[in-house]
């Protein structure tokens, strides 16, 4: 299941953030998004995710049907739950929708982002790096078929990153997802399409296409070059 968005507009007043905004997210596409500050990157993921209403234009899946309800989302903070545990974190979707936990996917996902050990911690407890670490586990843990993240691995140090976005990568491979991110190496190596929100109003940029299966590494040729290419595009725009 994919992504149609057509003709979207966000305006506050008569402050415009983005308007005539039309794209496609072919399924099991892997989209990294990238743009500015105050760009309106993180309330367009929202718009789409459902949870802000756009001044016009419409978000619908590829089948017709809508968005909301049939996603995982990931925004920037944790949004973690103080009194609950890191495992009771990660399986709250399932708790809220009164289904039975399944505890073995948890612990599976616990222990590939290197928090089994903290498994029954208190978020007070974690560190910013391993709260971004739980977030994501919750996130990979609805294994569902649109997946929404805005800069998820952002609080993460550089080795901790490459893994977590090899993980996120090998479990969304049959998944349609869209990433935020300030990261032109992160984009490089997980997206399949690189798309760029710029300007004022802000309009998206012709997509990029980088070819190759994902996770690519950084030392390969066609991601150093696809790199250098966003660093050119950026510097572009903004002159």
């Amino acid at each position: 299941m994919g992504i149609r968005v057509r003709d979207l507009a966000l305006r506050f007043h008569r402050h415009v953030i983005f308007e005539n905004l039309s794209f496609d997210i072919e399924p099991g596409q892997f989209v990294a998004l990238l743009g500015s500050s105050g760009v309106g990157k993180s309330s367009l993921l929202k718009i789409i995710a459902g949870l802000q209403s756009p001044s016009a234009g419409s978000v619908t899946a590829t089948d017709g049907g809508p968005v909301p309800g049939r996603i995982a989302y990931m925004g920037q903070q944790d949004l973690l739950y103080p009194w609950l545990t890191l495992r009771q974190n990660v399986t709250l979707g399932a708790r809220l929708r009164g289904e039975k936990p399944d505890l073995d996917w948890a612990d599976h996902l616990i222990e590939r982002v290197g928090l089994t050990k903290r498994r029954d911690a208190l978020p007070m407890m974690l560190s910013g790096g391993m709260r971004q670490r739980a977030a994501i586990a919750r996130t990979l843990y609805e294994r569902k078929q649109i997946v929404l993240m805005d800069e998820p691995f952002s609080a993460l140090d550089a080795i901790t990153r490459a893994s977590v976005q090899d993980l996120a990568a090998e479990l969304l491979a049959d998944a349609t997802a869209l990433l935020i991110t300030h990261d032109p190496m992160e984009a490089c190596r997980l997206g399949k399409v690189l798309l760029v929100l710029s300007g004022g109003p802000a309009k998206l940029d012709a997509p990029m296409v980088i070819p190759g299966a994902i996770p690519r590494h950084q030392d390969e040729p066609h991601v150093v070059a696809a790199q250098a290419a966003l660093l050119r595009r950026f510097q572009e725009l903004q002159s």
